[in-house]
């Protein structure tokens, strides 16, 4: 008899992947938030049981938890199953229908069934200039490193945040690490050849030496705009587009499969949008889903109000209403 696999990284994912040879592996994308998938597992552990699907290997992952594999395999909304043979993607289900995932496990757990790889298009991507803007944007002190606070890549990255940290001063961040197109695109838009590169309200205060500079005059604090209320700097926030997306990543470079399919319906829609990675800032994060009272991302607001994430998003297309929901109608 089967068991379905609860995998809790890239890693364990890929192992049992490299282990299953000519299998089938049926793959669950769930949430704990989502009653659907509480009732597709419970399936999916009836299914494990069945003797003739005793060669079928079937797993479990929590989509938010591992953003890697939620974006490779173009996850939009949970539950989705994902079937795979030979790590090859050879079928889908998009929703709670257990009715067809029983059939397409005996089809596909079938030695003759073939292979047959999918492709998702990718949005259009954003003009550079105006996703930089954007970005420099995107906080009130924000700061392009190599690396992370907790993990920076290079000294001169390792000390700045020290003393940003050491003065209390509460900033975002942007790993150029991961985006080499932001990362030589900024040099120029700047005209400053180096990172790190530290920004108050979408200008460049400059490097390491500029910082150390203010800091031995005590100009640093005020070069930087005051700390306001994280309430407070979340309603502005909310409000600084009619359209306001709160995502993982930016929209040339979506860090989770949700983000990326909400990111294509609103380009499909054509109604201007301006967006927020959550990923560049803890406290906003976690904030506005205390805020709005909505545990997961994205987030999509109208003039300042909630409409929802990705599955809202997806149901007022479907019934026409999108267009007119997005533009306060």
């Amino acid at each position: 008899m089967a068991k379905v696999r609860e995998t809790s990284s890239v890693k364990e994912f890929n192992e049992l992947l490299d282990n299953s040879d000519s299998q089938l592996v049926v793959v669950h994308f769930s949430a704990v938030w989502a009653p659907q998938c509480k009732q597709m597992n419970e399936v999916l552990e009836e299914l494990s049981k069945e003797t003739e699907f005793v060669n079928v290997v079937f797993m479990k992952v929590e989509a938010e938890d591992i953003p890697e594999l939620s974006e490779k395999y173009q996850i939009a909304a949970v539950p989705t199953f994902i079937f795979l043979k030979k790590k090859q993607v050879v079928d889908r289900i998009d929703g709670a229908n257990a009715a067809e995932l029983t059939k397409k496990v005996r089809l596909l757990s079938s030695p003759t069934a073939g292979v047959i790889t999918q492709q998702t298009a990718a949005p259009p991507k954003q003009d550079l200039d105006t996703r930089l803007k954007n970005l420099l944007n995107s906080a009130p002190i924000l700061l392009f490193m190599k690396g992370s606070p907790d993990e920076p890549k290079c000294g001169f990255s390792r000390t700045i945040t020290q003393i940003l940290n050491d003065r209390g001063i509460k900033y975002s961040t942007f790993d150029i690490l991961q985006d080499e197109e932001v990362r030589q695109g900024l040099k120029k838009f700047s005209n400053w050849p180096t990172y790190p590169q530290l920004y108050a309200n979408g200008e460049l205060l400059g490097g390491l030496d500029i910082v150390k500079e203010l800091v031995e005059t005590g100009e640093l604090e005020s070069q930087l705009p005051q700390q306001e209320k994280l309430e407070d700097r979340l309603k502005k926030l909310i409000k600084r587009s009619n359209v306001m997306l709160f995502m993982k990543g930016d929209p040339e470079t979506p860090r989770c499969g949700f983000s990326k399919q909400t990111i294509g319906i609103l380009s499909e829609i054509g109604v201007p949008y301006d967006t927020f990675d959550i990923l560049s800032d803890e406290d906003v994060r976690q904030g506005l889903k205390k805020l709005s009272n909505w545990p997961t991302y994205p987030q999509i607001y109208v003039k300042g109000e909630l409409i929802g994430g990705l599955d809202i998003i997806k149901e007022l297309k479907e019934s026409g209403e999108l267009e007119t929901t997005l533009k306060g109608e």
